[in-house]
């Protein structure tokens, strides 16, 4: 039997447009994320407009429309960028398995790139244009990926370089996905910087025009721009055409968020470049597509409904999955329709009282039957606070798991209530988880609380009231044996 070879395309960009080292671009692009505020929006998010040049140039902008990302969750993200370094018909859907950034792989979702590729002749599986071998590689698709990686976490993706910037190309790609999209949950990401090597004057009154177009939400007239000369975008095709299936897909408007030059990183205004960021909203969040009728039969909506036979199938997961690895044997979770839905979960286990690991991940990427094995795993093995669990102490194992409901941002630290919130703070690349019933059975009031949670983060104690902190609340249903 023919086993089939994975398909990776390699970092092109990574040590030139931002840090190769993973520790370095994550505290890089956390230090972006902490110079911008996150714009609050009326609707659902659909669609992105990003930069794509060095991230000291371009980052603050990028990071100003990614960090709509927090707290939100995508199925697939839909990258299309525009090609500098090679020309070609049409548009490239990249035929592979994975693009690689050093903060790891983003998985291709092969099925999707697969069917956007049969609606349009003018849409075809390729690797044109997605190249990353011994002379420079195409970045303006690569350099969006990290910003993803931080802000989603698990994700798949559709990556689409557009060749030669042709109106028929334009149109095929934003018909083409707003056919294939329809009632997925998926957000489209169009890569663009605007005007190169003008005087700042003359380059803001050239991406005025872009700008200008592209707040309108009006793909004709930013076509029109970029054929009179009047505006300038490299990835303009992109932007058009990213425009147009939204606008198929119930985008109403488009929010603008920031815009910049690289005379502002340089201090040289004679010849620079431009760069914008946006955001495209729905009036509603894109609806995961229906499962078969029958597949899910009263699934619970939320923790809140698991009913007791949900939460001693968890249980049971939970300790089948250590005992096989001490074992030495692989473990697959049956499958279970009720749990097959994705929640934020810890497994915490104690013997005689006394924590033994604890680990978990705040927005689940992995249906509950599963993740909940994985945590179990994870909290007897490589909680780094202890040894890995020995066999003889499993039957001295007790359970407890916490499954979390959504964060939910903290304005006002009044709106925490000890004992029924868990509490995450998040500053520059810091941030720290505590569950709810750590302040209860340490007794700690709401400063407390706050407080330790910022130790937990590796931060001072009162960092909380720094003004970049993010705090978040959640609630968790918490059961055990």
């Amino acid at each position: 039997m023919e086993t089939r070879t994975s398909k990776i395309r390699r970092p092109a960009a990574a040590g030139t447009f931002y840090p190769s080292n993973p520790v370095e671009l994550t505290k890089t692009i956390a230090g972006l994320y902490s110079e911008v505020d996150k714009v609050t929006i009326d609707g659902g998010l659909v669609g992105l407009v990003a930069p794509h040049a060095g991230y000291p140039y371009s980052g603050k902008v990028a990071a100003k429309a990614f960090k709509l990302l927090e707290g939100e969750s995508f199925d697939t993200v839909v990258i299309v960028s525009p090609s500098h370094m090679v020309f070609f018909k049409g548009c490239s859907v990249f035929d592979g398995d994975g693009y690689e950034t050093p903060l790891g792989v983003v998985d291709i979702d092969r099925e999707l790139s697969q069917q956007i590729a049969e609606i349009n002749p003018l849409v075809y599986l390729s690797n044109m244009g997605h190249a990353s071998g011994s002379t420079r590689g195409e970045h303006a698709l690569e350099v969006q990926l990290p910003f993803l990686q931080i802000a989603l976490g698990k994700f798949k993706l559709v990556a689409i370089v557009m060749g030669e910037r042709e109106e028929d190309s334009i149109r095929a790609l934003g018909e083409t996905l707003a056919s294939a999209l329809r009632g997925r949950n998926v957000l489209m990401v169009a890569s663009t910087d605007l005007s190169h090597y003008h005087p700042e004057k003359e380059a803001r009154r050239l991406d005025h025009a872009i700008q200008d177009a592209i707040e309108k939400y009006d793909p004709e007239r930013l076509i029109r721009t970029l054929e009179s000369g009047s505006g300038e975008a490299c990835g303009g095709g992109p932007v058009a055409a990213v425009m147009h299936a939204t606008k198929r897909l119930g985008g109403r408007a488009v929010r603008f968020l920031d815009y910049t030059t690289s005379g502002e990183t340089t201090g040289h205004f004679d010849d620079v470049v431009g760069y914008l960021s946006a955001a495209i909203i729905s009036d509603e969040k894109p609806k995961k597509l229906a499962p078969e009728i029958g597949a899910l039969h009263a699934r619970p909506k939320t923790a809140d409904d698991l009913n007791d036979e949900d939460r001693q199938s968890l249980l049971k997961n939970a300790r089948e999955a250590i005992r096989a690895k001490l074992d030495g044997v692989d473990y697959t979770p049956t499958p279970n329709a009720r749990l097959n839905f994705e929640q934020g979960l810890f497994v915490t286990l104690t013997i005689d009282g006394n924590l033994r690991g604890c680990i978990g991940q705040v927005r689940g990427r992995e249906p509950l039957y599963k993740l909940v094995a994985e945590m179990a795993i994870a909290a007897a093995f490589e909680d780094p606070r202890f040894d890995p669990l020995d066999k003889s102490e499993f039957e001295n194992l007790s359970f407890e798991i916490s499954v979390l409901s959504p964060l939910e941002r903290v304005r006002d630290v009044n709106q925490i209530v000890v004992g029924r919130h868990g509490l995450m703070i998040k500053l520059d690349w810091h941030s720290g988880l505590l569950l709810p019933q750590v302040a209860s059975d340490h007794g700690w009031d709401t400063v407390e609380f706050l407080e330790q949670t910022c130790l937990k983060a590796g931060l001072g104690k009162n960092s909380w009231k720094d003004k970049f902190a993010e705090i978040y609340k959640f609630s968790a249903v918490i059961f055990g044996d």
